[in-house]
């Protein structure tokens, strides 16, 4: 079947089945037709490819695809996959090559791919044999935190450092209530986030979408229920928000902010608790706190205390939550038109260094 005849139901039908093809993970969030959605809404098109058996999808790619100005093709980006068995090297091929075949189609100067693999899980001879080259940028950050959620709360509560559950305890005692947003009708819960969402942009210095981008967010993943945006308030002022979406066994914490006022209130903390308990309550066995600075847990720990750059203040405060350090196998990059690689590489290179997430 042509990949434009993969829809949006059928895909996510696969996609919800996926068991992990030997990686032990279910379908990343960046491979849903949720996600596919949102960037579709925002100058992206999606391709979806796929093996079949003669009743269903065994494995598959949704590839986004960005035309480039002045006629110069475009780009192909893989987030997350393929979905595919990766100790099966003849089905990873067979859906690599799709996926070229998909990417050529569109005239794009590289695909870049990145497998919701650790880092050394990729089948990195395989690749090569096939013409990928590991890409020194990363789209999506190369080390996280991740929190167990299967286990009870108080047993989460015992894994984090002891200033965090002092600081959870801490926003209880000055009465911070934390609330979930209606999936329906939550136009006033957006707007509140929003408003969060720029006030730490202008306090931290780091780049935010517009507000379009977070409300089309919300209300890609809100008909399926794996969505919560969920706001702490004090005296019924919002001080703190966090917008965090499930796939699978999985949670993810992708945006969040606070307000500058009453920041002894540990709002923050607040909804963190209220967002790992929310994973809990869906079954959810790890919540990923996604993007903390590429650097080994001794580097990490020896570092937060004096740095400021990137991602090191946000490390500083998510490393309390009792999670573990995880790399990702990182990029790779099958390139067709090297030139413009090359200059695409440059631009990105730029362009990264204020990146909001997602």
């Amino acid at each position: 079947m042509p990949a434009a005849e993969i829809d949006a139901a059928e895909w996510d039908a696969f996609a919800s089945a996926f068991t992990g093809g030997g990686t032990g993970n279910a379908a990343h969030l960046l491979q849903t037709a949720a996600w596919a959605q949102l960037k579709c809404a925002f100058g992206w098109r999606v391709v979806r490819v796929a093996l079949r058996s003669p009743v269903r999808i065994v494995a598959g790619a949704q590839i986004l695809v960005r035309r480039l100005p002045l006629a110069l093709g475009s780009i192909a980006y893989l987030p997350k996959g393929p979905l595919v068995n990766w100790q099966d090297a003849a089905q990873v091929k067979a859906v690599l090559q799709l996926c070229d075949d998909a990417a050529r189609a569109e005239h794009a100067i590289f695909l870049k791919l990145e497998p919701d693999l650790q880092a050394g899980e990729e089948p990195a001879q395989l690749l090569h044999a096939l013409g990928w080259q590991a890409s020194p940028q990363a789209l999506q950050p190369r080390r996280t935190l991740l929190v167990d959620t299967a286990c009870e709360p108080a047993a989460a509560l015992g894994r984090m450092k002891s200033k965090t559950r002092y600081n959870i305890g801490l926003a209880e005692k000055k009465a911070v209530v934390v609330r979930a947003a209606p999936l329906l009708h939550a136009a006033a819960e957006l707007a509140a986030f929003w408003r969060l969402l720029q006030s730490t942009a202008a306090r931290d210095n780091f780049g935010i979408h517009n507000e379009r981008y977070y409300q089309t967010a919300y209300e890609s993943f809100a008909p399926s229920g794996r969505v919560a945006l969920l706001l702490a308030e004090s005296a019924g002022r919002v001080l703190a928000g966090a917008m965090i979406f499930a796939s699978g066994s999985r949670a993810w914490y992708l945006y969040g902010a606070s307000d500058d006022a009453e920041r002894a209130s540990m709002a923050p903390y607040a909804v963190q608790w209220a967002a790992m308990q929310w994973a809990h309550a869906r079954g959810c066995s790890a919540y990923d706190l996604w993007g903390v600075p590429d650097a080994d847990e001794a580097q990490l720990e020896a570092g937060f205390t004096t740095r400021s750059d990137g991602l090191w203040p946000v490390y500083r405060f998510k490393r309390g939550f009792g999670g573990r350090l995880e790399r990702n196998c990182g990029a790779w990059d099958h390139v067709y038109v090297p030139w413009a690689h090359r200059l695409y590489g440059a631009y990105l290179r730029l362009a990264q260094r204020n990146a909001p997430p997602g």
